[in-house]
């Protein structure tokens, strides 16, 4: 069986420069607030523009490619076919990246909606669409000219993230153009938040949680060698994932115009939600059972297993910061920025890295990668800075938020707003250096990469997995 890997490399390749470019500039920001001097005269060089920059490159550049070069790796494996399309394949992996590079330009130069995760003016959001239906048409047509009649679960996820993302993109981005550099939102007021944090909450849900939980159920039991600890519990965890995330939004908006009672639903299926996001780890995690010997020696699954872990530590704290009354202290805090980096470092990056890191040898026809060695330093490495990284911002965002709500005998605040910030200023420190070694890791793994691939010209075949594959025993 011939595949069509040459896509799959450039996105893998995509996905590592765009990573070191993002994380680069996340490192250059979370400086800027410890030290303001690093806010330079340059427009385009200040925290205010590059914080979108960031966002943007490490979701949609570095996320992204992972998200559609994986997807297009398992589809052929699972489906026995090679994709429908070889051009098909060129244009979205090109258009992708002309994507990326028009969000480079245009967000330091201060071209914004000024929506949260949907910045991009309204000529890049049609290229967007004109590029996702692309991918849609490349995916799901494989998919259809299938050899195998069951459709492997992780297709599913990466079903449901394809789909759901157009949706999410279209309904949130209509908008009024003016100029070639502005365009105003259709919606006003309470509904325009509302529309965009229906569109915020769901994209993490789905470009960061359903996209990357489908790399999670092939990649996890391909260098486990096992198959998934149940198939069962995977369908169910697709059918409530799917079912209730879609609902969760407004606990972005507690405090604010919206109604109570939205307010309120928003919180109750943030609480459901936990549910299905444990029984997705718990599967995950135990894929291992009966091979936890595997672990010591192997980097890779390290990765794996500390990305689930982390998936588990976020969809519990994101349920609990919903509730209202917490949420009342964690509300514009450093907890946010902590609990958010936890879910993008601890689980996207890191599975993202694994991932890649089982990936990579088999696209350049090697069994590990160049240097396994590398790799554990590299595991170690962003798993320190990860781990300092929310440390800080949880320890400042309490702090902060019980700073705020100090009041003297009298009435009258306890702190002032810029003694808040000067207490924080040590944890923004830690939060700089953890951003520095995980920085410092992506670096570790081009170098890996590049050695990997230029060690052994890559397979132009490769036979086809057993259909059962991955499936319960």
């Amino acid at each position: 069986m011939t595949y069509n890997d040459k896509v799959v490399r450039q996105f893998t390749v995509a996905t590592i420069l765009w990573g070191i470019v993002g994380m680069l500039v996340g490192v250059l920001i979370a400086a800027q607030l410890w030290l303001p001097v690093l806010n330079f005269e340059i427009p385009w060089l200040t925290y205010g523009r590059l914080r979108p920059l960031h966002t943007n490159a490490v979701i949609f550049a570095f996320g992204g490619s992972a998200l559609i070069g994986t997807s297009l790796h398992v589809v052929q494996r699972t489906c026995h076919v090679r994709l429908i399309s070889d051009g098909l394949a060129s244009f979205v992996f090109w258009g992708w990246q002309l994507i990326i590079v028009c969000a480079a330009i245009t967000l330091p130069l201060g071209l914004t909606q000024a929506k949260e995760y949907a910045e991009l003016e309204w000529w890049i959001d049609w290229m967007i669409v004109v590029v996702w239906v692309a991918y849609a048409v490349l995916f799901f047509g494989t998919i259809i000219k299938r050899r195998v009649s069951h459709i492997y679960v992780a297709n599913w996820f990466y079903a449901a993230f394809i789909i759901t993302i157009a949706l999410l993109h279209i309904v949130n981005n209509v908008a009024l153009p003016v100029s070639a550099t502005k365009s105003y939102s259709m919606y006003t007021g309470a509904v325009d938040a509302m529309v965009q944090w229906w569109y915020g909450h769901n994209a993490v849900g789905f470009f960061l949680t359903a996209g990357f939980l489908g790399m999670m159920y092939y990649y996890v039991p391909k260098q486990a060698e096992r198959p998934i600890y149940s198939y069962r519990l995977s369908i169910v965890h697709f059918w409530a994932l799917i079912g209730i995330y879609m609902w969760a939004g407004p606990h972005h908006l507690h405090y604010t115009a919206l109604p109570d009672w939205l307010q309120s639903l928003g919180m109750v299926f943030s609480l459901i939600l936990l549910a299905p996001s444990w029984g997705g780890m718990i599967n995950g995690i135990m894929t291992l059972n009966g091979a936890w010997h595997k672990l010591r020696d192997d980097p890779v699954l390290k990765f794996m297993i500390v990305a689930l872990s982390f998936y588990g530590m976020s969809t519990f704290e994101g349920p609990m910061m919903s509730i209202r009354t917490v949420n009342a202290l964690s509300h514009y805090t450093d907890w946010t920025i902590g609990h958010v980096h936890s879910g993008a470092l601890g689980w996207v990056a890191m599975m993202t890295i694994g991932s890649l890191y089982c990936l990579i040898p088999r696209l350049g026809g090697q069994k590990t990668m160049y240097s396994v060695k590398a790799v554990e330093t590299h595991f170690w490495i962003s798993t320190i800075g990860v781990v300092l990284y929310i440390a800080s911002m949880w320890i400042a965002g309490v702090m902060q938020g019980l700073m705020w709500r100090a009041f003297n005998d009298d009435g009258t605040l306890t702190y002032t707003f810029i003694e808040t910030i000067a207490a924080t200023k040590p944890y923004y420190a830690i939060r700089l250096l953890g951003g520095l070694l995980f920085f410092s890791g992506m670096l570790l793994m081009a170098w890996n990469t590049w050695k990997t691939m230029a060690g052994a010209p890559p397979l132009e075949e490769e036979a086809a997995e057993p259909a059962t594959w991955g499936a319960e025993a």
